[in-house]
Parts: C-alpha cells; structure tokens; sequence
C-alpha cells in the first residue's frame, strides 16, 4: 500500500489578500479556485510537487459558526500550526520574498539540528518556514 499527503488547508483572513505571497513571492501556481456558499477555497500547488497542493480558506469556510469562531481566534493569536516549504537555495527564496514585503520572523541560518532554514509571516499571521537541506 502507498500512501501520500494529498493536500493541507491554510486558514487565512482573506484568500485574495494571501494569493500575492502564497502565489507571487512562494511561486505557487493557482490550480482551482472554488466559491460556494459565501466563501472561497484557493488550491496552489508546486511546479515541483504538483500532486501535493495546499488550500488557502477562511476559518468559517465549511465549519460550523462556533468552529469557524474559534480558528478565528486561533489564527489572530498566531498560534496555527506552521507550514515549511523546501527550496534547495534557501538564501534567494528568503530574498524573492522578503523583496514582497512579508513579515520576516528570521533570516537564514544554518540550524544546529541540520539544515539551513528562514521564517516569515503570511498576511494571516501564519508561521510560514523555508528550508534547506544541509550540504553533504
């Protein structure tokens, strides 16, 4: 049997105000792009990886009211988990996005438990980290 993550969700405030950094400043390419009662999911994708994608919703978007409430306040604590992207030069991805204006969390540096890695906000607030595998 195989088995291989398909997609994640990413729970942003504003799907078109999060499009410029997963998009622009990550490379990810748009690959659907859905509304449905009121709300919208954005699913990217790697030219990279295509068949790993990640959906960009609101916290309400298909949750009940007290679910959607409470990832709400979740994600303006800041406090969802993270995501970590893989680059093999993490020093021009840090570059190509803090050139976009995202909230630098940390420079590039090499990490005692291996590799080399950068950390950002998207405009949600979402710890979004780069790494790098270390050299051999």
């Amino acid at each position: 049997m195989k088995i291989a993550l398909q997609y994640s969700h990413i729970t942003v405030n504003d799907p078109d105000e999060a499009l410029p950094f997963y998009r622009d400043a990550l490379g990810l390419e748009v690959r659907n792009d859905v509304a449905s009662g009121g709300f919208r999911w954005v699913t990217l994708a790697s030219s990279t990886q295509p068949d790993l994608e990640i959906v960009l919703s609101k916290p309400h978007a298909g949750r009940s009211q007290s679910d959607g409430d409470a990832l709400q306040e979740l994600l303006t604590k800041g406090v969802l988990p993270n995501i970590v992207f893989r680059t093999d030069d993490v020093d021009a991805a840090f570059e190509k996005v803090r050139a976009s204006g995202a909230e630098v969390l940390q420079e590039p540096i090499d990490q005692p438990y291996g590799p080399r890695d950068c950390a950002f906000r998207d405009p949600s607030g979402n710890m979004v980290r780069i790494s790098q595998s270390p050299k051999a």
